[in-house]
């Protein structure tokens, strides 16, 4: 089931994602007038006490009727504004509107492959733009009425793919099957969410192994 704990430790350390994501080329989608755009923001820290353990951060979006996204484990994001300065500067009013983070100060890493959105097996017209950013410290956050939950887990863990899980969801009336990374206290990463974190491990080494899924 993919790459040891020891290998994904050896090839995340941060210094060797901030190289590889400097020289990664991004699929970038081309947009029409009709195309709706979004962007989304994953957030590294290092911790100080060991170096080698890189964390990323997601939410847990609150609970909304009529949200296709609602209650669902996520980077924080959204759509673009026109006042937005692009894809990049969405993601980062997103994340402060979101969840109180200024990413200003933070050291930006590069850009993801765009995403197509499909929300309970929905095509959209919508595109999603992953950018990547490092922050220091342990922040506190102001969560919105948007977000339930801040939750920092192990990058190197799920590079691992030791959390790989599935969950039984209705889609269109019959229950199916979702791969995802199960957090701690239970938090499953799926659908868009997990699709962007298979395609940032890909693009920070080339050589990394998905978990194998249940189909």
């Amino acid at each position: 089931m993919g790459h040891d704990a020891s290998f994904a430790v050896f090839q995340l350390v941060l210094n060797k994602i901030t190289q590889s994501l400097a020289t990664y080329n991004a699929q970038l989608a081309q947009a029409n007038a009709d195309t709706r755009e979004a962007a989304v923001a994953l957030i590294l820290r290092q911790r100080s006490a060991a170096p080698d353990s890189t964390d990323i951060l997601f939410i847990k979006r609150a609970d909304k009727a009529g949200d296709p996204w609602s209650g669902h484990m996520a980077f924080p994001g959204g759509h673009r504004e026109t006042s937005d300065d692009g894809l990049r500067g969405a993601a980062m009013r997103e994340t402060s509107e979101e969840i109180g983070l200024d990413l200003t100060g933070s050291t930006y890493l590069g850009a993801l492959d765009h995403e197509q959105a499909n929300p309970r097996g929905r095509v959209l017209n919508m595109l999603i733009a992953p950018h990547v950013f490092q922050i220091t410290g342990d922040p506190a956050f102001t969560p919105n009425h948007e977000v339930a939950e801040v939750v920092w887990a192990p990058l190197n863990v799920l590079a691992a793919n030791t959390l790989h899980s599935t969950e039984t969801m209705p889609m269109a009336g019959r229950p199916t099957v979702f791969n995802g990374y199960r957090l701690e206290h239970g938090h499953f990463v799926w659908g868009l969410t997990y699709r962007i974190l298979k395609s940032f491990f890909t693009a920070v080494d080339p050589n990394w192994q998905p978990p194998q899924e249940v189909d």
